[in-house]
């Protein structure tokens, strides 16, 4: 089946990764598959992983190189075990299908119900925004979307609901836009910062992201590469985070992960400093690619690192 998605930084990924006859390649998240095929076009051995239980009719004839696991990229270790794969590809954030689907609720562009959960389990963000309290709506917009005016959101979001529940995701970018005073101008919609946020708490993307690394730590041997493809700053500062600490260049912690033991032997060492981005003919053809940046490490010998006691 052809995919209605373009797979960001694919020629970075793959020759990050270096797939070939006899490697074994994690496509954290599967997607359409873009990873996945030129993973295995490359001769590789492929285990994709995806929560979206419709992403699996695009795995359709890829043939007995290829496995698809209907879950989470963070039970990788435990699905293959430790040490098994020469190469992990994680492509966060939300596809461009799932935001081109309006019954899936993710884009404000776009009337449908409002959902945004990328698997079939779990609160939607209409039980979000229809039952938590402000405060914990004004924190979901401030710290998971950046949105400075959370609690004025919040607000609006609270005396509206009362009159009636929000089901739909136009009703609920209209409400922000009043919140936020109208566009006046702004080539970014004023509902973006706060949509995002929801979609990262009815997912637990950021977690999921802490707990995904740590398994990649896991299931890769030494040499085996893991490379991290994000699409907004949180995402990017939890991957830097990950792999400057593993490489031994800060102190263990951080917000979203508990204390790591102190002193650990690096595992991993960088394979460039820095993020990739991609370039302006890439850009150009794909604009959901311009935030998007690569990091990459490569597994050290040393043991899986120790959650502190």
């Amino acid at each position: 089946m052809s995919a209605p998605h373009t797979s960001v930084l694919l020629a970075e990924v793959v020759a990050a990764l270096e797939p070939g006859p006899g490697k074994l390649i994690v496509d954290g998240t599967f997607g359409a598959g873009g990873y996945s095929r030129a993973f295995l076009a490359a001769g590789a051995r492929v285990v994709a992983f995806d929560r979206d239980p419709t992403a699996r009719r695009f795995a359709e004839g890829l043939g007995e190189a290829f496995r698809l696991v209907d879950g989470r990229f963070s039970q990788m270790a435990e699905e293959l075990g430790e040490g098994a794969a020469d190469g992990v590809a994680l492509d966060l954030g939300v596809s461009s299908m799932q935001l081109d689907q309006a019954e899936r609720g993710f884009s404000f562009m776009r009337d449908g119900p409002l959902d945004m959960r990328m698997g079939a389990e779990g609160p939607t963000a209409a039980d979000i925004v229809n039952t938590a309290e402000p405060q914990e709506l004004a924190r979901i917009f401030y710290v998971y979307g950046e949105e400075r005016q959370s609690r004025r959101v919040a607000a609006f979001i609270a005396r509206r609901r009362a009159e009636q529940p929000f089901t739909r995701t136009l009703d609920l970018a209209e409400v922000i836009e009043r919140a936020l005073g109208g566009r006046r101008g702004a080539k970014v919609h004023p509902a973006t910062r706060s949509f995002q946020g929801l979609r990262i708490a009815v997912n637990e993307e950021l977690s999921e992201l802490e707990a995904g690394l740590v398994a990649a730590e896991a299931v890769l041997k030494p040499g085996g590469r893991l490379a991290v493809v994000t699409f907004h700053s949180l995402e990017d500062r939890i991957a830097k985070a990950f792999f400057a600490e593993r490489a031994g260049r800060l102190p263990g912690g951080s917000r979203h992960a508990p204390p790591v033991e102190a002193g650990a032997p690096p595992s991993f060492k960088l394979l460039f400093n820095g993020a990739q981005a991609p370039g302006e003919a890439e850009t150009a053809a794909n604009p959901r690619a311009r935030s998007a940046k690569l990091r990459v490490g490569v597994r050290t010998a040393a043991p899986v690192w120790k959650e502190a006691a």
